[in-house]
């Protein structure tokens, strides 16, 4: 593998052998070595050979290994042309988060943050089994969930405001959305999901702006100094896992029907299909649905927490003002316009581990931001912090306007447990000021803050690089865990 530095923290894997395009990581020079003991590197390499990309294939720099992409990578290839490929968005098909803001001072309502977490607890479902608030999906009502997306839980007075869903990445839902591919199977795990948070990394965060870096984009955001905000982050729960699996099942079985470049590819985990195939179409449309149903969830579960929340405080309806700033997707492939070698290409743009960071004045920014670019969400770990930023013009260039997702795993689950072991984490959380539940006892263990990287250092290389620009940093005051 052929290395070479671009800029204090951007590096290139050079092209070689069967490779289509280079492949760029975002990566202080201090972290190479610790990255190529995980094998990610290889994997981003390995993504450079997929048919029909273009420019080069891209790591954030809270990159770490996947199923056959990285997380944290990023790869646009032809609409057309290329290939559409189930590793490249992940297991949890738009696993995203969301922030919410209210107008609430965070400094009054501290000492109630045991009410309140207590609350969200109740009122948002970790695992199986939908809120009492949702009704049961038969046929027709999971149709409608994998259609209208965030609508869909809209229209049942699951809101945080009255502009949620064009404060949310495509508007909440993806238009070419096709129920009938997904499986029997898929959609009967996600029956009873719609409104839960699940496990693993996803939370329910109450939190405080503590810092304002950017006072012009932040009042565009609506968000300030001292506020009390509440981030969510959840995806397409067993529906969308089944979705991935059913697509990689199909796609694994005969890698070569498509010629050469797809019989070739370095890892059978990249397995692929023509976007353009039955097969691609198919996935596709499936893998849309799933993300619309992950939409849906999101926003049944912004609408119980703001109640809830409401009623922890004994407060009313109009007595807690509540927004949506932004809900960001980032595991997804999603057909997009961008520049290439000064030509717009439509493309399809995998994007897993990876959130969208589009510049100011580009017309699928909401028209609230447009003149300051999007809000991208980057949640921290749940001792530390979490960021706002924004998007780039610089990022519309070379990322194809894309950027880091969340701090990135530097232990495993198993190696954090075994770091756990003897220690009270919930303890500790709380001697930082910080309250936290946890439906299950080893998932505090399992997302201590030691298992991530720090999110003040995945943020900081893009910044530097031009990417994105800080917008608030935002600090844990309560934490709901699956």
């Amino acid at each position: 593998m052929k290395l070479r530095r671009i800029s204090k923290g951007l590096g290139e894997i050079q092209r070689e052998g069967h490779m289509k395009v280079p492949a760029r990581f975002y990566l202080p020079t201090s972290k190479l070595d610790e990255l190529a003991e995980e094998q990610a590197l290889e994997q981003l390499r390995n993504v450079a050979h997929l048919p029909g990309i273009v420019k080069y294939a891209l790591a954030m720099p809270d990159i770490h290994w996947g199923y056959g992409f990285p997380i944290g990578g990023v790869a646009a290839v032809d609409a057309e042309h290329g290939a559409v490929s189930p590793g490249g968005v992940g297991y949890d098909i738009n696993c995203g988060v969301r922030l919410v803001a209210t107008d609430l001072e965070a400094a009054r309502v501290r000492a109630r943050m045991d009410a309140i977490v207590g609350a969200l607890f109740r009122a948002v479902p970790a695992g199986i089994g939908s809120s009492d608030a949702l009704p049961r999906l038969d046929d027709r009502e999971l149709d409608r969930v994998l259609t209208r997306g965030a609508r869909w839980s809209v229209e049942l007075g699951l809101t945080a405001g009255s502009d949620d869903v064009e404060h949310c990445e495509e508007g909440g839902c993806l238009a070419g959305a096709d129920p009938d591919a997904v499986s029997p199977q898929a959609r009967q795990r996600g029956r009873d999901q719609v409104g839960t948070l699940g496990s693993g990394n996803h939370f329910l965060e109450v939190q405080e702006v503590v810092e304002v870096y950017d006072e012009t984009v932040a009042r565009a955001f609506g968000l300030e100094q001292g506020q009390l905000t509440v981030m969510i982050h959840s995806g397409s729960r067993g529906l969308g896992h089944q979705v991935c699996d059913d697509a990689l099942g199909a796609l694994t079985r005969d890698p070569g029907r498509y010629g050469d470049d797809y019989a070739r590819l370095p890892d059978p985990q990249l397995a692929c299909a023509p976007a353009t195939s039955e097969a691609g179409k198919r996935y596709l449309g499936a893998m849309q649905a799933a993300a619309n149903y992950a939409w849906a969830n999101r926003q049944a579960m912004t609408g119980l927490a703001v109640e809830a929340l409401q009623k922890a405080l004994g407060l009313g309806p109009s007595d807690v003002r509540a927004r949506l700033v932004y809900d960001v997707c980032h595991n997804i492939a999603k057909h997009e316009e961008h520049e290439v070698d000064g030509e717009q290409r439509r493309l399809l743009v995998h994007r897993k581990g990876a959130t969208r960071a589009f510049g100011p004045g580009d017309s699928r920014v909401p028209a609230a931001y447009r003149s300051v670019g999007q809000p991208v969400i980057v949640p921290g770990d749940m001792g530390r912090y979490s960021f706002v930023l924004v998007g780039t013009e610089k990022a519309m260039g070379d990322t194809f306007g894309s950027a880091c997702h969340g701090a990135g795993r530097v232990l495993s689950r198993h190696k954090a447990l075994e770091k756990a072991r003897g220690r009270r984490i919930h303890d500790e959380l709380r001697e930082q000021g910080i309250v936290v539940m946890a439906h299950a006892k080893r998932t505090l263990a399992e997302e201590m803050s030691e298992a991530y990287k720090d999110v003040a250092g995945v943020v900081d290389v893009l910044v530097d690089e031009g990417i994105v620009r800080r917008v608030a940093k935002l600090r844990p005051l309560g934490v709901v865990k699956g």
